[in-house]
């Protein structure tokens, strides 16, 4: 029996202009949002943005998902670019000092399971919506069906987007390429946290 591959898992049948198509040709948009030290608000605005995030729930009339990843810090990126300054370094006493300091860095995390959180918001969009008298047929999605879900979807996202900023979080709709490497990182929890990548051919990203 050959061996099953990862795709065969996966609910999504491809990613198409910043979009996610599930199987079930239903659309997903995906918003990156930043964290908020809630700890360290007074007593009023806590209160203030828990009143203000109840308020943007309540004003939803469709479901969202609110995913938080958790992944070891990734300084890979960084001590590259400090080797290549380094590299460059014409002068010998700030050479020494990068390479110190290179080294500092890499021995304060090296050993440590120092941890980063990031925060997604899953809109959804379905076929089904776009017919007031709910018959449009959900496992047919030609390219002007798909345009006009689209439009309906990138209305969501921007609705979301206006509530988070309201409670004084900034959004970030991902893309194409951001969507497959955060997609190819949950399956791939090893090479990511290290930094490593695949190559994305250039046609997935016409």
């Amino acid at each position: 029996m050959p061996e099953a591959s990862t795709q065969q898992f996966l609910e999504i049948d491809q990613i198409k202009e910043d979009v996610l198509i599930l199987k079930n040709k239903t659309l997903r948009a995906v918003l990156m949002v930043s964290s908020l030290n809630f700890a360290l608000k007074s007593s009023e605005e806590q209160k203030a943005i828990i009143y203000q995030f109840q308020s943007f729930l309540n004003s939803l009339d469709f479901p969202i998902e609110i995913v938080v990843q958790s992944r070891i810090l990734n300084i890979t990126g960084y001590l590259d670019k400090l080797k290549e300054a380094e590299t460059k370094q014409q002068n010998e006493l700030l050479k020494i000092q990068i390479a110190e300091y290179r080294k500092f860095i890499s021995d304060l995390v090296g050993g440590r399971h120092i941890l980063t959180k990031t925060f997604f918001v899953i809109i959804p969009f379905a076929l089904i919506e776009m017919s007031k008298k709910g018959i449009e047929k959900q496992d047919e999605l030609g390219e002007e069906k798909f345009q006009r879900a689209k439009s309906q979807l990138w209305q969501r996202m921007e609705f979301v987007s206006l509530g988070l900023r309201r409670c004084g979080l900034q959004c970030s709709s991902l893309r194409t390429l951001e969507l497959i490497e955060l997609f190819w990182s949950l399956y791939h929890p090893d090479q990511a946290e290290t930094g490593y990548f695949p190559e994305i051919p250039p046609e997935i990203m016409k």
